[in-house]
């Protein structure tokens, strides 16, 4: 790939990740809960009807929505199954009290990665382009950034039903998926130093407001 072709990818990726995250973050602010009865196309049409909704809000300063952000972060996110999926066969090298805390610091580094977006809204608009089912019974829908012209972005919302409601487990992003991502970062870190020091790093990036590498 080219070195012009790379840059206009990761430029894609950058849009389509801060459209996508800053949905996910704000759904429950703007949007009523996701409810039993709504099935994983209206739980994403929600979603991105929230989000656009805020970022449209002149009246609310960057910190407003950073606040809204914290208190009611990925609540159509089931973070069990997300923490479970990136962390894959390594689950099982975790304590339950491991576990907790990792989930816990998981989801506070993506407030934190995804939090700061939000005030690079350049009016884009997201359509919901079609849906399929998938084996264990989950869900993908696809949806579209609108830009204009070629620059139009493909995400992709997987959900899996729990107790009746369907949350988000993945966001795949041009064909690169959230929780393969993160897996491969989170897999060095444990091949040098185990689940404590990945529980840590996570600590300490999220104390003093780091990202961890791309």
């Amino acid at each position: 790939m080219s070195r012009r072709a790379l840059l206009t990818r990761r430029s894609r990726l950058a849009v389509a990740t801060r459209v996508t995250a800053v949905a996910v973050c704000l759904a429950a602010a703007l949007g009523r809960p996701a409810a039993a009865g709504d099935g994983p196309r209206e739980v994403v049409d929600a979603t991105t009807s929230a989000v656009l909704a805020i970022l449209g809000d002149k009246s609310l300063g960057s910190e407003e929505k950073r606040t809204k952000i914290e208190e009611v972060v990925y609540a159509r996110v089931d973070f069990d199954t997300l923490s479970r999926l990136v962390l894959a066969r390594n689950w099982n090298r975790l304590s339950d009290a491991q576990r907790e805390e990792f989930t816990r610091e998981f989801k506070r580094h993506l407030s934190l990665t995804y939090g700061r977006n939000v005030d690079n809204y350049r009016n884009e608009r997201v359509n919901i382009t079609g849906d399929r089912k998938e084996t264990r019974g989950d869900w993908t829908v696809n949806t579209k950034i609108v830009r204009g012209g070629p620059d139009d972005i493909l995400v992709n919302y997987r959900l899996r039903q729990k107790e009746g409601t369907w949350r988000i487990i993945d966001v795949i992003i041009e064909g690169v998926s959230l929780v393969s991502n993160f897996r491969s970062q989170f897999q060095e870190i444990l091949s040098g130093g185990g689940p404590e020091r990945l529980i840590d790093l996570l600590r300490q990036k999220n104390a003093s407001g780091e990202l961890l590498k791309s």
